[in-house]
C-alpha cells in the first residue's frame, strides 16, 4: 500500500511524528505543495491524506490508484466529496478531536477582549505603569462577564463545551441551532434574536451556503454596540469588510477571530486596520496534545481502511 502525505508541517510541525502513519505502507511526505504540482507528487498512490490541500476531481481524474483520501481535519471542504463518493472512493475525517482546545480558544479570545490584556500589557512594556502616579490605573474598557449572555451559534460538540465554560464564568446561555429539537436544556432562539440579545457571540458551525456570510452588515447591525463577536469556525462565514466597518464605527464593541476567508492572511485584508480586533492565525485547533491526536487518529482511519472497514467515512458509499 502506497501513501502520500501533503501539508506534514501544519500537523506534524518539529515536535511530533508521523510515524504512526507511516509504518502502514510505503510513504512519501510533504510538506507545502503547490496544486498544480499535487498530481505529479500523488503518482500511484493508494491513500491520499492532507491538511488543506485541494484534491479536485481534476485530480482524481488523472490519479486513477487513489482508493482512500484521508484529513487532518474534522472538514473536508478542500475535498470533492461527490467527485470521490462517483469514483468510490471514501473520505475519512477526524471528528471531535479539536473540541477541547478550540473551546478553550474561543473562550481565551472572549476573556481577551473582556479584560482588554493585549492593550494593558503594551501599556505596561512601554512604561505606562512605572509612570503612573498610583497603583493602578484603567484607560481601556474592562467587562464582567459573569451575568452577560454568551450566544453560541451552532450547537455541536464545541459549542456544548463552550457552552459549559460560559456557565462556569457565570455566563447565561443562549443558543442558535438547525436542530433545536436536539437541544431542548438550552434556550434556542433564532439567528436574529441570537444577534440581537447576547452580549458576546461565538460561532462553531461548518461553512454551509446557509451560513455563507452570515456575519455581515445586517447581522452586525442587530447587535449590542457593547457586544463582542467570535470566530473560530470558517472565514467564509464573516463579510471580513462588513465586520472591519462595524469595528470602526463602534457597531460592536470588539471581535476575536481565527480564521479568514483566504488564509494565510493576504496584505490589504481591511481587517488589519481594524480597531479592538484580535486575530489569531487558525491555530484553534493546533496545541500539541490535539496534534498527537490527530495524527493518531488519522493512523486509525487509515488502518481500518487497510482492514476494508474504513471508518469515519463522510461519503459512504
Amino acid at each position: 500500500m502506497k501513501i502520500v502525505i501533503f501539508d506534514a508541517d501544519t500537523v506534524a510541525g518539529k515536535e511530533l511524528s508521523l510515524d504512526p502513519i507511516t509504518s502502514l505502507g510505503e510513504s512519501r511526505v510533504y510538506d507545502l505543495v503547490p496544486p498544480e504540482q499535487l498530481i505529479d507528487h500523488i503518482g500511484d498512490a493508494d491513500v491520499v491524506l492532507c491538511n488543506k490541500a485541494n484534491i479536485t476531481e481534476e485530480i482524481m481524474d488523472a490519479c486513477p490508484s487513489i482508493k482512500m483520501i484521508g484529513v487532518f481535519a474534522t472538514g473536508y471542504n478542500n475535498i470533492d466529496i461527490k467527485a470521490a463518493k462517483k469514483r468510490g472512493i471514501p473520505v475519512c475525517n477526524v471528528p471531535g478531536y479539536s473540541t477541547e482546545s478550540v473551546a478553550q480558544h474561543a473562550i481565551a479570545l472572549l476573556l481577551s477582549l473582556a479584560c482588554n490584556i493585549g492593550k494593558y500589557d503594551r501599556s505596561v512594556h512601554e512604561g505606562q505603569w512605572v509612570r503612573s502616579p498610583q497603583f493602578t490605573y484603567f484607560p481601556y474598557p474592562l467587562t464582567l462577564l459573569s451575568g452577560k449572555t454568551l450566544g453560541i451559534f451552532g450547537y455541536g460538540a464545541i459549542g456544548r463545551r463552550v457552552a459549559e465554560i460560559g456557565r462556569a464564568l457565570g455566563m447565561k446561555i443562549l443558543v442558535s441551532t438547525r436542530s433545536p429539537e436536539k437541544c431542548k436544556e438550552e434556550t434556542c432562539v433564532s439567528r436574529d434574536e441570537l444577534f440581537s440579545r447576547s452580549d458576546a457571540i461565538t460561532f462553531h458551525c461548518p461553512l454551509t451556503e446557509d451560513t455563507r456570510e452570515i456575519i455581515c452588515r445586517d447581522t452586525l447591525r442587530l447587535m449590542r454596540p457593547t457586544a463582542f463577536l467570535i470566530n473560530t469556525a470558517r472565514g467564509g462565514i464573516m463579510n471580513e469588510g462588513d465586520l472591519a466597518e462595524a469595528l470602526k464605527n463602534g457597531v460592536i464593541a470588539g471581535a476575536g477571530i481565527d480564521v479568514l476567508t483566504e488564509e494565510p492572511m493576504k496584505e490589504g485584508n481591511p481587517l488589519l486596520l481594524a480597531p479592538n480586533l484580535i486575530i489569531t492565525p487558525h491555530i484553534a485547533w493546533a496545541p500539541l496534545e490535539t496534534r498527537q491526536v490527530v495524527i493518531d487518529r488519522v493512523a486509525e482511519n487509515v488502518r481500518a481502511f487497510l482492514d476494508k472497514d474504513p471508518i469515519n467515512v463522510v461519503n459512504p458509499l
